[in-house]
């Protein structure tokens, strides 16, 4: 085994200032995803892709590697997760480091659950896939979605499943947001292709982080899965 997980943790944050260490109960979020990075025993290296010196202080504090820092380019508002891994691949490339796998795990994913983790890797292996990465059903059918208009006037988006029963209608699911498996031989400019496949999680392994209610959200389901 020789694989790499790449926690990608820019210093800026607009919508929740300083989000990648802000404490999340009792420690920095990015804490959470290092360390079940390395208690997973799947990873060669853990290591931390950032431009912020006090990120990286803290990252190698909870046991992560910071062997270099960002580049400006992929330090900005508009640097994509996909140029951060291929900047984070290359330069190991550039200093004759390979690995036969690598995952991405967000910082700010405190509920990832290492079972789930080590299966998104066990899938990867096993069906020599691009990439593998959680997802989870919408809550609510989208196929009874609405758009407003200028006036506030709701308009369906789908107007045909007006009259359809929901369990007649299609589960449709999103990103988890939390890790992505790949193999990175295979690494294009997405990690969403034909030969990429998912594993469902349920609704409570699962919460995006966008804002402070989200934050406490997050922090409820935390404690639920850990009887705190």
């Amino acid at each position: 085994m020789n694989n790499l997980a790449i926690i990608p943790a820019r210093g800026g944050s607009k919508r929740i200032p300083r989000k990648n260490i802000k404490f999340f109960l009792d420690k920095p979020i990015i804490a959470y995803s290092i360390e079940v990075a390395l208690k997973s025993g799947l990873f060669t290296e853990v290591m931390v892709s950032t431009d912020d010196d006090e990120i990286a202080e803290i990252a190698v504090k909870y046991g992560a590697s910071v062997p270099f820092i960002r580049s400006r380019e992929n330090a900005d508002d508009q640097a994509t997760t996909i140029a951060v891994l291929k900047e984070v691949i290359a330069t190991y490339i550039s200093h004759n480091k390979l690995f036969e796998y690598a995952c991405c795990i967000y910082p700010t994913a405190p509920l990832i659950n290492s079972a789930a983790l080590a299966s998104g890797y066990k899938y990867l292996q096993a069906e020599k896939l691009s990439s593998v990465f959680p997802v989870v059903e919408f809550t609510y059918p989208v196929w009874r979605g609405f758009k407003l208009d200028d006036s506030n006037t709701p308009r369906l988006v789908w107007p045909q499943y007006l009259n359809s029963r929901s369990q007649d209608l299609d589960k449709v699911y999103h990103d988890a947001g939390q890790w992505y498996w790949f193999d990175p031989g295979k690494l294009d400019d997405t990690l969403f292709t034909d030969n990429s496949k998912s594993i469902i999680l349920d609704e409570t392994q699962v919460q995006d982080i966008d804002n402070l209610t989200d934050w406490r959200m997050a922090e409820i389901k935390f404690k639920l899965l850990n009887d705190r």
